[in-house]
């Protein structure tokens, strides 16, 4: 039976991340994927091809859309669907190559099939009616999540579909119900609405991707509206029919209690995501799950058996490829008998919409739940001269601060190249960075991440642009 210093079950993010950085160390090291292709979820059917889609539509509807106010004059501009779809998956095919080289270069051995624990340190990998043993001394379980469904409402990826679904679509629906406003839900969303789809999401709270700060999550939602994206808040779904190729469902307005009836050619299920765990057999090797459904890990990754560690969307936390790559890394090294450090505080997060919108830290009401006195700074991109060049005027920086302090605490942001620009804010909240300082530094000029400079002197009240 052939072993392992660590071995590795999921590809994702984390898992192939994690396999690469174990080789680096010395590590003997093997990766149990079920797929052919290398990459999980994130590359395969996620975070790459959405973003991809999302570049492509966003690129479609500025032409049609902005294209005139800055002299470029077409004439019946299209698109093809079909050659999005191809660019997709050329992307995609790409980097399952690459991932295929790096193992290759770091001495990686490669198993294609189900891997499921038979002992802390035996697995069993199953590939059709072929089942062979390997031995670790570590194992990390990296196997990531999946979409959930509404119990009533089953993923057909015809007409009721997942995010996997979403994108592999063989037409532009004319009408498309969003169930779930949060990030994966308004991506996709606008990806179809920019295309030409009228889109209407149904979401159970009261704002659009809840987790952002509200002032962000409220001016968001207004900019969405402008774009044609219709929102039914405080909204529940309590049943849906499906007939001659479309759907209907039923909904109810959670705070007049009204009933209302919404149809589309398909529905978009974006309620959440849940940890996929299945086949691993974790309960026969006694490892301990929370209430939420996840793998129990301590301040080190391990599970309630020392030498299986778990990350990335098995693990508490957000839901993150960043986060599952930085915690793969990090495992790696503690096996290594290294001491690394996760700043979770300064991983930042993303909605790859058009314009972006993106956050480091905190939130002014997560703040102030620990009781932390806040001061804020916030300018918006229509005074900012670069936005105003290439016409993305739309947002703003928001800066929250401790009051006493001066301490960094939060940065959000609503505008174009959200997600490049908040590369530097987490830098900041990493380095402890306060608000002055930040805010005396200086920025090239002109810059969309002056707005970060101008936030920052907002929150001392000494901004010159406004």
């Amino acid at each position: 039976m052939e072993e392992f210093d660590v071995v590795v079950i999921g590809s994702g993010p984390g898992g192939y991340v994690a396999a690469i950085r174990a080789a680096q160390l010395g590590l003997k090291t093997a990766c149990i994927e079920k797929d052919a292709p290398l990459g999980g979820t994130c590359l395969n059917v996620g975070c790459i091809p959405s973003k991809t889609l999302l570049h492509a539509s966003e690129e479609y509807w500025k032409f049609r859309t902005k294209g005139q106010e800055l002299g470029l004059l077409f004439q019946g501009i299209s698109f093809d669907w079909s050659i999005m779809q191809k660019k997709r998956s050329s992307v995609i095919s790409g980097f399952n190559q690459g991932i295929d080289w790096l193992f290759k270069k770091n001495k990686i051995t490669r198993f294609l099939g189900t891997g499921s624990l038979v002992s802390p340190q035996e697995i069993a990998i199953r590939k059709g009616e072929e089942t062979s043993t390997i031995r670790a001394k570590n194992i990390i379980l990296a196997t990531g999540s999946e979409p959930i469904p509404l119990p009533f409402l089953p993923f057909d990826e015809k007409i009721v579909l997942s995010s996997t679904g979403a994108l592999a679509l063989e037409h532009v629906p004319k009408t498309l119900i969003v169930i779930g406003a949060g990030v994966i839900g308004v991506e996709l969303g606008s990806v179809y609405a920019r295309l030409g789809s009228k889109v209407q999401f149904i979401e159970f709270l009261d704002r659009i991707c809840p987790t952002m700060d509200e002032m962000v999550s409220r001016e968001f939602e207004v900019i969405l509206q402008t774009l044609g994206l219709q929102f039914a808040l405080s909204s529940k779904v309590t049943g849906a029919t499906i007939a001659e190729g479309n759907i209907q469902l039923d909904v109810e307005d959670q705070k007049s209690k009204e009933k209302r009836t919404y149809a589309a050619e398909a529905v978009l299920v974006c309620i959440g995501r849940r940890p996929f765990a299945k086949g691993l057999n974790l309960e026969k090797v006694g490892i301990a799950m929370t209430p939420k459904g996840q793998v129990a890990v301590d301040n080190l990754f391990r599970t309630s058996k020392p030498n299986i560690y778990a990350i990335g969307d098995l693990i508490d936390g957000p839901m993150l490829a960043h986060k599952a790559s930085e915690e793969g890394v990090a495992v790696a090294e503690i096996i290594a008998g290294h001491q690394p450090v996760i700043d979770y505080v300064a991983i930042p997060n993303v909605i790859y919409t058009s314009p972006e919108v993106a956050a480091v830290g905190m939130t002014e009401a997560e703040a102030k739940n620990f009781n932390l006195k806040v001061k804020t700074g916030i300018f918006y991109f229509k005074a900012n001269s670069r936005a105003r060049c290439i016409g993305e005027e739309e947002g703003f920086v928001k800066i929250i601060a401790h009051a006493d302090t001066d301490r960094l605490l939060g940065i959000h942001i609503v505008g174009c190249h959200a997600s490049e620009m908040i590369a530097s804010c987490a830098v900041a909240i990493h380095k402890k960075m306060t608000a002055l300082e930040l805010a005396n530094l200086a920025f090239a000029h002109p810059t969309l991440s002056e707005a970060i400079k101008e936030a920052a002197l907002a929150v001392h009240k000494r901004t010159i642009h406004s």
